[in-house]
């Protein structure tokens, strides 16, 4: 399940849930009020608080609600702003909720919630899989002038208007950010094993019935180029130190990031600085969110600085990739190849050229949809 809403609601339900305090234009996920503190931790934490699921805890206060339900500070009533078909909002649509906490209604437009407001909706949860969300959000928020809390399921918030965020400074809006690093750090480790290994051609000698050795190779000693060293990022480079990978991230303040013992060499933003990335990587992934500044951001100059024989990955946004001039890039042997979870266009069109390239790993943007059962667990 896609879905941290529920945990923040279990944060909600304990004390009231407006007290998050607004950083810019949006929040990350209130699902926890204590910075992590462990060494590996993401120096820039101290400036934020968000809910991670490596380091934070599982449940506690679901059970805080279980043996003291007086401690509710303020009810949760909750419209879910969202396709009422999307199974990855299950858990809310269909669970049962923390004490204190219930779900108004679903909809996609303000007509189909309007019947709602005499109940006075106070969180209001928003799912990527609404249609046209960022023009149907501040509709919602002016029908609801009692909503006071924002929660986007989703860790990026491209598909909403960042003008809206802004103007609705006043209200505290969470995202899930931490929810899915774990999942889809593992997912870039399978991809890198998926060409180190020639996945493919086992697949084909498998099918064919021969039995014909070959030379692979080893994730040891290869450099892994990280493109936006977020949480991520960060779960990323923690597994590939495992496997004895050198490190090189790339993030808006690579001050940040200096003594992260994650990490070989840190890098700033810019085409410089992204071109000696690729040059120096063995692996790229690339799990930059989609902004006005990183649209188009790994472009025809990036792949052609790439290390011959580098191997592409895109777990972030679709529209940060220049995508004609990674199939160029795949079709030359520039690179050896790519795995792609995310797409510009989504569905990929049929009859896009990805899909004919044998040297590229299609994913249909869901490796970050793991149904977690702790998540179950806290919601019952």
């Amino acid at each position: 399940m896609r879905s941290a809403f529920c945990k923040s609601l279990q944060v909600a339900s304990r004390r009231t849930i407006f007290q998050t305090p607004v950083t810019s234009a949006f929040l990350t996920t209130a699902g926890s009020t204590r910075n992590i503190q462990t060494p590996r931790a993401d120096p820039l934490s101290k400036e934020y608080k968000y809910w991670n699921r490596e380091e934070s805890k599982h449940g506690e206060y679901a059970y805080l609600l279980d043996m003291s339900p007086w401690s509710v500070k303020r009810e949760a009533r909750i419209v879910s702003l969202s396709d009422p078909n999307d199974s990855a909002n299950d858990a809310l649509h269909k669970g049962k909720l923390p004490y204190s906490s219930q779900l108004l209604g679903v909809g996609k437009t303000v007509d189909e919630l309007k019947d709602l407001a005499d109940k006075e909706p106070n969180v209001l949860f928003v799912s990527p899989s609404c249609p046209r969300a960022c023009l149907v959000l501040p509709q919602v928020l002016e029908a609801f002038p009692t909503i006071e809390w924002v929660h986007v399921r989703s860790a990026g918030l491209d598909f909403l208007s960042p003008e809206e965020l802004q103007s609705s400074s006043s209200i505290p809006f969470t995202n899930a950010k931490g929810a899915f690093s774990s999942s889809l750090a593992e997912y870039t480790m399978m991809s890198c094993s998926y060409f180190a290994k020639n996945l493919p051609r086992l697949m084909r000698q498998k099918q064919a019935q021969n039995w014909e050795k070959y030379d692979v190779e080893e994730l040891r000693g290869k450099t892994l180029g990280v493109v936006g060293y977020g949480d991520i990022g960060r779960a990323t480079a923690k597994l590939a130190n495992a496997y004895g990978m050198r490190v090189v991230a790339l993030r808006r303040h690579p001050e940040i990031s200096v003594n992260d013992p994650l990490c070989d060499k840190v890098l700033g933003t810019g085409k410089a600085s992204l071109n000696e990335l690729m040059a120096e990587s063995d692996y790229v992934v690339c799990s930059a969110p989609s902004t006005v500044s990183t649209r188009g951001m790994v472009n025809a100059d990036a792949f052609a600085a790439a290390k011959e024989g580098m191997v592409f990955i895109n777990l972030g946004r679709g529209p940060v990739v220049d995508e004609k001039a990674l199939v160029k890039a795949l079709k030359s042997g520039q690179l050896k190849g790519a795995a792609l979870d995310v797409f510009a266009e989504e569905p990929l069109p049929k009859g896009h050229d990805l899909w004919g390239l044998d040297n590229v790993l299609i994913s249909p943007h869901n490796m970050d949809q793991v149904r977690f059962k702790w998540m179950m667990c806290n919601v019952r």
